[in-house]
Parts: C-alpha cells; structure tokens; sequence
C-alpha cells in the first residue's frame, strides 16, 4: 500500500501542456464558478476512486434535476454495500449493521469533495485561483487550477474539470509541504443519461429524519482569539457525552471550503494544576488538545497541525461562577 500511496503523489506532479487556459485569478475562479454549477444542475453518473493514505476506495455517483429538485445517489462499489441517496434536501444512508437514518442537506458530503460545492465568488477574498494549464484525464482535456489560501494557514486543492461540461475528473488535496492527502479521481463517466435508480428515487421510501436539536440561543464564556481568514462560526451546541461530568460545548467555523469544531469541556473534579497538550493528524484531519487545569480544549477539523494548534492556544477560557 505504501508503495501505491508513493506512486499516486507522484501523479500530483506530472506534466501539463500549455493551452489557452485563462491566466489571471478571475478568469480561473470563473472556471471553478462553472464547475460549481455544472456538477449541481447537469444529469450525469461518475466512477471514480478516492485514495487516501488509509486505502483505496472504488465508487459510484449519480447525480440527477427532476423538476427543479436534486437527486444523487452514491454507491460504495466494493466490499459490503454503503449507499447515500439524496431527495431534494433530504440525504438517506444505508450502512450494514446500521437503522438506516435520514439526515437534511444540500448536497451528500461523502462524495465529491468539497471544493466541487464551493462559491468562489466568496472565496476569492481569502484564496488565489492560479492556472496551471491543461492536460487529459480520462481521455478529456481537463484545465488545471490550483485553489490556495493566501495567508498559508491551510491546505491547497489542484483541480482537473472538464474542459467540455466543467465536471472534476480529478482533484489532490496538498499540505502546506505539497503531499497529497487524498486524490479523487474519475475512471469514467456520461452526461445527459438518466438512469431508473435516479428516477425510482422520486416515489421511494426512505427512511425517517432524524431531528437535530435547535442550539442557537447557546451562550459560551469561551471564544477564540484568532481565527485563520474568513472562517467564521456557523452553528454551536452544548450536550452532554457518555463519561462526561459536565456538557461539552463546541462551535463549528468554515470558511465555505474547509472546516473546523472548537470544543471545551469542564471536569469540577479535575486538578487545577492539570495541563498538557496532544496534537494528532489523521489525513485531512487534525485533533489539538490542551488541558487548562479543569479545563480541556479541542479542536477538531480540516486543519494543518500548525493552525490548529494556534487556534487552541488562543481560545479564550473564562471561569465559571
């Protein structure tokens, strides 16, 4: 695995040829733009291969507008079956072993990643879009963009879209040291194909939502003192977790591409001298602990081990009464 792992990163720096790709950034975040739309209103099914440093998965995606209403469905296409389905807002999951459940969405986020949902347009206050030319992929010729944040503080994505529908046919997620993380890739697709497991979603039943609990008048005595550019708190919550003395209370912050939870939980029994940091990276994912005394700070998310850090060290505690 490792071996494959070497051979694919490899990929991440194979030659482009020079086209008439756009040079500047807005001509190429008009590129993202359409790629943004293509893959949210056009009928098409992809097979592609997500690869990671965990393995290799194989996978089908469907994607399809019935009367201004979007429908998807993703297919685990090896081992025991994992299916997602989405009707309109409503993404259903189907696992083995599992109660299938029904969650609301716009979209199924196990899937493509998620710069292919991302607006550019607001993105392009934090990020440069930067042309790398074209080449082929799966026998199409692809443009290639490069999306990076400009303060550093984040990973990087290098895209290939169709130069014909602006589809992705494959898209690398970087470090800041350029390694690939993870490499979406498409083996084949077709356009403008509707296929009956797409139709036969209109009048399927699926399975019950799940309520989620209504957080928003949450009030914390914590908050962080610096935030990477752009991200800002969407939504927050305090509940309490098995082992847990006390609630854990978390925030969630993204900046429309990546994103990330800060989360503090107390313990009234805990001794106030108790510190000490952990700092775990998982692929894209980073966990950042700091014990304050009585006091745990963590934040979880799709940060550089650096900028997750920073964040934890600037959050903020207050002491309760």
């Amino acid at each position: 695995m490792k071996q494959l792992w070497c051979a694919v990163s490899l990929l991440a720096g194979s030659l482009f040829f020079s086209g008439n790709a756009p040079a500047d950034t807005l001509s190429s975040g008009a590129l993202l733009q359409q790629m943004n739309v293509a893959s949210q209103s056009l009928n098409y099914e992809l097979a592609f291969i997500s690869i990671n440093k965990q393995g290799v998965e194989s996978l089908r995606y469907r994607h399809a507008r019935l009367a201004s209403k979007t429908y998807a469905q993703l297919l685990q296409m090896d081992g025991p079956r994992r299916e997602v389905v989405q009707r309109g807002g409503e993404i259903s999951y189907f696992e083995p072993g599992l109660e299938p459940f029904t969650l609301t969405g716009d979209y199924i986020v196990d899937s493509l990643p998620s710069v292919v949902y991302a607006d550019f347009k607001k993105l392009a206050a934090w990020y440069d879009f930067i042309a790398l030319g074209r080449t082929r992929i799966a026998d199409r010729l692809c443009e290639v963009i490069r999306v990076v944040s400009r303060d550093g503080t984040r990973y990087s994505y290098i895209v290939w879209m169709d130069s014909e529908t602006k589809l992705p046919l494959r898209i690398d997620l970087l470090d800041r040291d350029g390694e690939t993380l993870e490499q979406f890739r498409v083996i084949s697709f077709s356009v403008n194909q509707m296929n009956p497991a797409i139709q036969g979603l209109e009048k399927a039943n699926l399975p019950p939502l799940l309520a989620v609990p209504d957080d928003k008048n949450v009030n914390f005595t914590w908050s962080p003192g610096w935030l990477p550019q752009g991200f800002k708190a969407v939504s927050s919550s305090k509940r309490p977790l098995p082992g847990m003395e006390l609630p854990v209370e978390s925030r969630l912050y993204t900046d429309g591409l990546f994103s990330f939870s800060v989360n503090v939980s107390r313990s009234g029994s805990a001794a106030a001298t108790n510190t000490g940091e952990q700092l775990l990276r998982n692929g894209r994912r980073t966990v950042s602990t700091e014990m304050r005394g009585n006091t745990e700070v963590t934040v979880v998310g799709e940060l550089p081990p650096q900028t997750a850090k920073r964040v934890a060290d600037s959050v903020n505690v207050k002491a309760t009464q």
